[in-house]
């Protein structure tokens, strides 16, 4: 199975990895809205997130991984510090932005930078805290082909914090935390009932 993953990727790496993150990402809302509990899922809120994943954030990281590894090749230490360094300085405010004003967007809101303007600075600082421990081990550890379809894994996380920060959180690591215990007070309350 894993031989024939891999044979796959190679052979359509950009259809694969922009495939495997979209929904990753758009997996992170649906996530974020089950541990919720709502009575009743929106889905047009997760079709909102897959939009953007699936236009802008795959693709961008499938090129965005291409362009970096062109620039910086190799996984030494000081090519990986690069790659790195671009990324959280460049890469990561532009996804975060487009995630924000492009939900935004799609739900036909007036002001779409209202939570940009709210939650940019928090979620970046936030995310500085978890990014750059993944694409280090990205940049390092795993093969270009499978860099976008690893950090699709990563956003799977990352989106589900991003869909409890935009709903109701404020981006910060504190909310994230608050998300964390949420999650681990839920699957302990579950275990206790049904085990």
């Amino acid at each position: 199975m894993r031989k024939a993953f891999l044979r796959h990727v190679r052979r359509f790496p950009w259809v694969t990895n922009v495939t495997l993150y979209g929904c990753l990402f758009a997996g992170g809302d649906f996530v974020h809205q089950w541990f919720s509990r709502r009575e009743k899922m929106d889905w047009s809120h997760t079709r909102n997130v897959a939009v953007v994943a699936f236009s802008f954030h795959g693709n961008f990281n499938f090129f965005w991984m291409r362009f970096l590894e062109r620039r910086f090749p190799g996984n030494s230490a000081r090519m990986v510090m690069r790659k790195l360094f671009l990324d959280q300085t460049t890469a990561a405010p532009l996804a975060t932005s487009v995630f924000y004003t492009g939900v935004s967007f799609l739900e036909g809101k007036e002001d779409i930078l209202e939570d940009w303007r709210e939650k940019f600075l928090n979620t970046y600082k936030t995310g500085l805290m978890f990014w750059p421990f993944m694409q280090f081990l990205n940049f390092a550890l795993v093969p270009l082909y499978v860099r976008t379809t690893f950090t699709g894994c990563c956003a799977f996380v990352w989106a589900t914090f991003l869909c409890f920060s935009r709903q109701s959180g404020d981006g910060t690591a504190a909310a994230a935390l608050c998300l964390y215990v949420y999650i681990t007070d839920l699957h302990f309350s579950y275990v206790k009932y049904h085990v």
